[in-house]
């Protein structure tokens, strides 16, 4: 059963408490640590309860320090110091003690930290004997990625989601992960929603990156072949981080042994700050296609309280049954096309377009976007002489062009094509500036798997990964909310402690 909770407020009561009292004999400790000291002043876990509590039973030794425990593990993420050795750090640093909520007579040990790894995702992750694979020797051309296992397996998908998308939604939620999920939605996504970082209306750019596993993909063998001087066997072996294997890395044009993790993430302009929204560790073999469509639908469960404006991907989403998708879901499709896909288009074959969707006039010039009619679902050309702000209208007339001060006026039809015709055009200004915001899915990648050191260390198993990627993700939205608040002058030591 889940034993005593501190709330957050008697927690910030605690804290400060403690900090006026080490401020008289180690105020250069507490500077050395500011941002970890306001990071969890401001780090919210009373949602955490509710997410949390079915997790214990209702019986039984009660499990103390439950929360203490989750907010030690965001103050080791940010100090980027191992497990292993952090029980340690917190024993003879006070500042970092207190801030995590434990006095020096009332630590768990680090047991109690694998404990509730393994209490919030569920996920048997012990070794297992599998058969051994090779890395694979026929390497991709530049920029190209592994091919779905299934060529039509995405549009599978998206008929069960549209068809179904409760039940397929149901199905989902018995993932191991599901918890950890719902963890970070509500005190990271949640508070940075309250906080004005993330409106309601959102822009979401999604991107998979490449997770490798701090264990051997040769794996350890437990036959007796060796000693029969038998070396190249066939036989099984132990693997420490059984879900791993061979995934291409299309930016680096290596094979690698582990995971491929896929984000969802948003670009604040205002506060110039980039937000991750939905985290998922994936088979390494995994491609983005695919997870795209598991990754939105879930975000529009954790997080119903916002609506997906935008969907921005690169072009592994640059399928007809992904458009369908974000179609059925009133959705705008921000997607780069595949070079290999260009030619698969559907659109009337007597309209003259260049390879955007945008028509093209007699005289070759592209006509110029004029808005998007909802009700009829299509979009509205004109002529370029008509657009005097565009200082194009000493153009002369082109031969067929219409007469008439408001120039020709060509529409497209989003059904004739919703790849080639989307909602916002290609090429359009808009349409670029939502694409440029598709950075702050790579930025965040950078984020969690380099600055947070999630690449860097041994971790080893998908249970393992995803609980520190989540912790590397907490630690990004709390960034970003000390960042807004200290413009606006409301967070400081100095405040704080006086």
């Amino acid at each position: 059963m889940l034993g005593d909770y501190t709330s957050h407020k008697d927690y910030k009561t605690f804290v400060l408490d403690e900090l006026k009292a080490l401020a008289e004999t180690r105020p250069d400790q507490i500077v050395e640590y500011e941002d970890a000291v306001l990071k969890m002043l401001i780090f919210d876990l009373d949602p955490l309860l509710p997410v949390i509590e079915p997790l214990y039973s209702s019986i039984g030794r009660p499990a103390e320090l439950q929360m203490e425990i989750f907010r030690s593990f965001i103050l080791m993420s940010h100090t980027h110091i191992p497990l292993d050795k952090w029980v340690s750090k917190l024993t003879n640093n006070p500042v970092l003690r207190t801030i995590a909520g434990f006095t020096l007579d009332n630590m768990p040990n680090t047991s109690s930290y694998y404990d509730f790894i393994n209490r919030v995702i569920p996920l048997a992750d012990t070794p297992i004997l599998k058969s051994f694979k090779s890395k694979p020797k026929n390497k991709l051309k530049k920029g190209e990625k592994l091919p779905p296992k299934n060529k039509d397996v995405v549009a599978k998908l998206v008929e069960r989601v549209i068809s179904d998308e409760k039940n397929f939604l149901r199905q989902l939620s018995r993932r191991p992960e599901r918890f950890l999920q719902k963890i970070f939605a509500r005190v990271a996504v949640d508070s940075s929603i309250e906080m004005g970082l993330i409106p309601s209306t959102v822009s979401v750019s999604g991107d998979g990156t490449c997770v490798e596993t701090g264990s051997s993909h040769y794996g350890k063998k437990v036959c007796k072949c060796t000693s029969r001087r038998i070396y190249k066997c066939n036989c099984a072996r132990k693997f420490s981080d059984p879900s791993a294997n061979w995934g291409w890395d299309s930016h680096k044009e290596r094979f690698f042994y582990g995971h491929t993790g896929y984000f969802l993430s948003t670009h604040n302009s205002e506060g110039k700050v980039d937000l991750p929204l939905y985290l998922r560790l994936l088979q390494a073999n995994r491609h983005d296609s695919v997870s795209a469509v598991f990754a939105l639908a879930e975000f529009r469960e954790l997080s119903p309280n916002l609506t997906i404006d935008t969907f921005i991907s690169d072009s592994a989403s640059d399928n007809y049954a992904t458009y369908k998708l974000l179609n059925h879901w009133d959705t705008n499709a921000v997607i780069a096309l595949n070079d290999g896909n260009k030619g698969n288009t559907k659109y009337p074959p007597a309209l003259n377009l260049d390879h955007n969707g945008v028509p093209v006039c007699p005289s070759g010039r592209k006509m110029l976007y004029h808005g998007y009619c909802k009700g009829r679902h299509r979009i509205k050309w004109r002529c370029p002489r008509s657009f005097t702000r565009h200082g194009l209208a000493d153009i002369p007339p082109c031969e067929g062009c219409s007469k008439s001060p408001y120039g020709r006026v060509i529409y497209t039809k989003t059904d004739w094509d919703i790849r080639l015709f989307t909602r916002i055009p290609r090429g359009s200004d808009a349409w670029k500036s939502k694409m440029n915001q598709r950075t702050a899915a790579e930025r965040i990648n950078d984020r969690i798997l380099i600055d947070y050191g999630v690449e860097n260390g041994s971790t080893r198993g998908k249970k393992r990964i995803s609980f520190m990627i989540t912790l590397a993700a907490i630690n990004i939205h709390l960034d970003a909310q000390i960042k807004l608040l200290r413009s606006r002058g409301l967070l400081s030591i100095k405040l704080l402690l006086a």
